[in-house]
């Protein structure tokens, strides 16, 4: 049993650890008058700091919770430690060496600060002892596809050095016994999650792949990532440090400790996709760069970034002449594929978290940061950064894409689309201002956009899940999600508005997915044959995306019942699959087995009637525009597609 701390060594721990040092590693302090520091509390979710730190005294107190206390107190809230954890923590960092005594005798007990430290402060102590093996290996005989890696991507030795790169080697146990070899017991290494328990015994959880170590904000080492570096490795491509005491990978951002005192001097945090991103944003210098660890970017997130950037602004921030605000900025970078767009809609939900200007930088030819710097070099990743657009602005911008705003029905369902974006921004300054934008970007008259916003505005919002995110409706009517969704299979839509069940289009398309998902075996050929842009409702778009990512009908054939449905549910986005079981179990009026087939048949054919029917409108639109004086064989060439295509939807409605 470990013994007491003596008392005068507790003092003195509390004397020498200067308070403002360890709470500036988690917050940033502004001067608050003589001899106080204040900032946002790291307890409790404020906007105007109320939390003081009084150097002069080593004590703090927020006066928002009420938490207070001195240093030893600080270190215990902020890392979940016991009174002896902080303690030998601290002990460690300013170089007092503990003594223990006996709690029934008080008699010294002579230990060391090693010998016993608590639980926290050891597998902090595995973490590093295996970061220094780990990029030892890196340099051995055995890591040349790791050094090929890196040097593939422009990275060099010095590099890996300075963000701590290593190898796992591709023994099972290879870290394991070299940990041992260091005192560490086989409790303390499945604790730390740098190990795996299996049926026959323990094993490294790292084998033969390229290394990231993952430091909290004081840079000490909490977890890895790993990359897959051969083919017969069958792991996922990216491996990280399972949930431990030390790892929440909900709070934990790649390349923190490195970025923090640029993010606090420049007001500013650039959010990359992965380690490899970072790195080539802080050879670029972007020091900035940070990256969240397997996961989105949530809440936690958050609090992490505003705390950093010490942002006190409570409506967004005074905006600068140079476009920066006293709040920060917070950047996110992605891909500029779908996956990317798709990533940059999520950070939407989180948008409003932050008091702060909130901006998007995609590369339009899908290079993400370490590509772009190996392609165009260090200048095109800053001029990435610099090419930022608000956040509200990029969603906005990229719903309206999904819609041809040549036609009515385009502008119109655009409209739509995009009115709850708008209604849903909480600054109303903000709000009017994108109402006009909206206008100007879809070509309509400022004040029915401002109605729609409205509408928009007053219709019922999704309820809300413990988690904070919208359940969504069981029924159909219209919608103003709180928290835009990405649709299914690659497709960019960033908000499910659900679709007015009097609409006699939407009636059609939702009638059609409800014989797709119920009875696919009845399903003619050419469903299977229709393009993304079949549907014209977002929400049944969306739908119909995860069917052909599912295979489509004919896989249904073959899939049957439950299946069928499970595989187009699994290819839906989270938005989407609750419409995949409301489709799969909505009644159908012609539900006997000897009329089914006839009823699935008119369904599909209602449906390639619609869609031939928008297009003979869009053909006679464009013929309408031409003049045959002028241009009389581009007149003949639209006039004989419009025959066309009246021929086809002619022969359709015969086949009826």
């Amino acid at each position: 049993m470990a013994g007491l701390i003596k008392r005068e060594d507790v003092d003195a721990v509390r004397d020498r650890a200067r308070i403002e040092e360890i709470v500036s590693a988690h917050v940033t302090l502004k001067p608050a008058g003589v001899g106080s520091l204040k900032g946002l509390c790291p307890f409790h979710d404020e906007r105007t700091p109320s939390f003081h730190v009084r150097p002069g005294v080593g004590r703090w107190h927020c006066f928002g919770c009420g938490e207070g206390g001195d240093v030893i107190s600080f270190v215990q809230k902020i890392d979940g430690m016991s009174f002896t954890e902080a303690v030998e923590y601290l002990a460690d960092r300013v170089g007092v060496q503990l003594r223990y005594e006996d709690s029934r005798t008080g008699a010294a007990a002579g230990r060391g600060p090693r010998e016993e430290p608590g639980r926290r402060q050891r597998l902090l102590e595995a973490h590093r002892v295996a970061a220094e093996f780990y990029a030892e290996q890196l340099f051995g005989p055995g890591a040349q596809a790791a050094r090929a890696f890196l040097a593939e991507r422009s990275f060099d030795r010095s590099d890996a050095e300075r963000f701590g790169v290593g190898f796992a080697p591709t023994g099972w146990d290879a870290l394991m016994r070299h940990l041992q070899g260091r005192g560490f017991t086989q409790a303390e290494l499945v604790a730390s999650g740098l190990v795996s328990q299996g049926q026959r015994g323990i094993y490294d959880r790292f084998r033969g792949r390229l290394v990231w170590p993952i430091r909290d904000v004081t840079g000490a080492v909490i977890g890895f990532g790993a990359r897959r570096l051969f083919d017969e490795d069958q792991g996922p491509k990216y491996l990280n440090t399972p949930e431990t005491t030390l790892y929440k990978k909900a709070q934990v951002l790649y390349g923190i400790d490195l970025a923090k005192r640029a993010i606090a001097q420049q007001k500013r945090v650039v959010i990359v996709e992965g380690y490899t991103d970072v790195m080539a944003a802080h050879l670029s210098g972007v020091e900035t760069a940070v990256a969240t660890c397997g996961t989105a970017f949530g809440a936690d997130h958050a609090k992490v970034v505003r705390r950093l950037l010490g942002d006190t602004t409570a409506g967004g921030g005074l905006q600068l002449a140079s476009g920066a605000s006293l709040g920060g900025e917070i950047i996110f970078t992605f891909d500029g594929d779908a996956a990317g767009q798709k990533a940059a809609v999520r950070a939407f939900g989180e948008d409003q978290r932050f008091h702060a200007q909130t901006f998007v930088a995609v590369e339009p030819g899908g290079m993400d940061p370490c590509d772009l710097r190996m392609a165009r070099g260090p200048e095109a990743v800053r001029a990435l950064v610099d090419s930022r657009v608000p956040l509200f602005e990029f969603v906005i911008r990229t719903t309206l894409e999904q819609f041809d705003l040549d036609t009515v029905e385009g502008r119109v369902g655009a409209l739509r689309s995009a009115a709850p974006l708008v209604a849903g921004i909480r600054d109303r300054s903000m709000q009017l201002g994108y109402a006009r934008s909206l206008a100007r970007w879809i070509g309509l008259d400022t004040e029915e956009v401002r109605r729609e916003v409205s509408r928009a505005a007053a219709a019922p919002a999704p309820a809300r899940r413990p988690d904070g995110r919208s359940e969504q409706p069981t029924r159909h009517g219209p919608q103003a999600p709180n928290t835009p969704q990405g649709p299914a299979s690659g497709m960019s839509a960033p908000v499910l508005a659900m679709p007015d069940p009097r609409d006699p289009v939407a009636r059609v398309e939702r009638q059609a997915l409800v014989v797709a998902l119920q009875y696919p075996q009845h399903v003619p050929p050419a469903f299977d044959e229709l393009g993304e842009d079949a549907f014209g409702v977002p929400a049944w778009k969306a739908v119909h995306a995860a069917v052909r990512a599912a295979g489509g009908t004919g896989t249904g054939r073959t899939m049957g019942g439950s299946a069928w449905v499970e595989a187009v549910t699994e290819q839906a986005a989270e938005a989407v699959a609750p419409l995949v079981t409301e489709l799969s179990v909505a009644p159908v009026p012609e539900d006997r087995e000897e009329v089914i087939g006839a009823y699935v048949a008119d369904v599909v054919r209602a449906l390639l009637d619609l869609g031939l029917t928008r297009r003979i409108a869009d053909a006679k639109s464009r013929l309408q525009r031409l003049d045959p004086a002028a241009d009389p064989d581009a007149y003949r060439a639209a006039f004989e597609h419009l025959l066309q295509i009246e021929s086809e939807r002619r022969r359709l409605r015969e086949s009826a």
